[in-house]
């Protein structure tokens, strides 16, 4: 974790050489999101509820969903550009240095400035807390802490995939972006909204409904059942096969010579 926390920091130091466009960027971030969030705002005072969830309901969904998309896209980044260090070589020299190479991945490229979305996740969720009528026990806590935990380790175990994948088809799979950014846009919304299909897609498939959908009707108190708090933990066995597809593509690796 040391030499992690170290990777980290250099990462940091050389994003802050250009302050400017460092604070920009981040800000453009922050904006990009608020732009999502605008639609929610107008359409939830046009409809007042959505399948039953109120405005402030619907701001825990959109601001547990986004917080761990952000952590994950912060923190994970390396993943999602696997397909540039395999096309320009970087991958190669990873191959030859003493540490585990899933490890110089996820520690290769930090991006700090998608910490701008997190700062409004946090904004959105400091609001929705006390507007959503929840009585916020300690299983309560523990569930929405759960939430974005479990959806940090999904979205990162996604990107981990999208590298797995990369290294049969050098350039990245764009299908990808449908439960990367796609669940981010999705997850706006609690998913039974979409239909039982998506719902269903989104429980079985890729479990973002374990992250978001069915602890949030524990949290909102509209099931009794306590096993919901646990849902999120295990929608991070999706890991596992994420894993294995990078296993996979690491044993069939071939350098590209460069």
């Amino acid at each position: 974790m040391r030499l992690y926390f170290r990777y980290l920091a250099v990462g940091l130091k050389s994003q802050m050489q250009d302050k400017t466009s460092f604070f920009l960027t981040l800000i453009g971030q922050g904006l990009s999101s608020f732009t999502t969030y605008l639609g929610v705002a107008f359409m939830m005072r046009r409809f007042h509820q959505v399948d039953g969830f109120t405005y402030a309901e619907v701001l825990l969904c959109f601001a547990t969903v986004l917080m761990a998309f952000s952590l994950a896209e912060t923190f994970a980044r390396g993943f999602d550009r696997f397909s540039v260090m395999i096309g320009n070589g970087e991958f190669d020299r990873a191959l030859v240095r003493p540490r585990s190479a899933i490890f110089q991945v996820l520690a290769a490229k930090p991006n700090f400035s998608r910490l701008g979305r997190l700062l409004q996740a946090m904004l959105v969720l400091g609001y929705a807390m006390p507007n959503s009528g929840v009585h916020w026990t300690w299983d309560r806590i523990c569930t929405l802490l759960g939430m974005i935990f479990g959806g940090m380790v999904l979205f990162s175990s996604l990107f981990l995939l999208y590298a797995g994948l990369c290294f049969f088809t050098t350039e990245g799979l764009e299908v990808m972006n449908v439960f990367t950014d796609g669940g981010r846009e999705f997850g706006r919304y609690p998913l039974s909204i979409y239909g039982k299909r998506v719902l269903q897609v989104f429980t079985y498939m890729v479990p973002l409904a374990l992250v978001q959908y069915y602890p949030l009707l524990y949290l909102l108190g509209r099931t009794d059942d306590s096993r919901w708090m646990l849902a999120p933990l295990a929608a991070c066995l999706f890991v596992v096969p994420a894993y294995g597809v990078w296993r996979i593509g690491l044993r069939h690796y071939r350098s590209t010579g460069s």
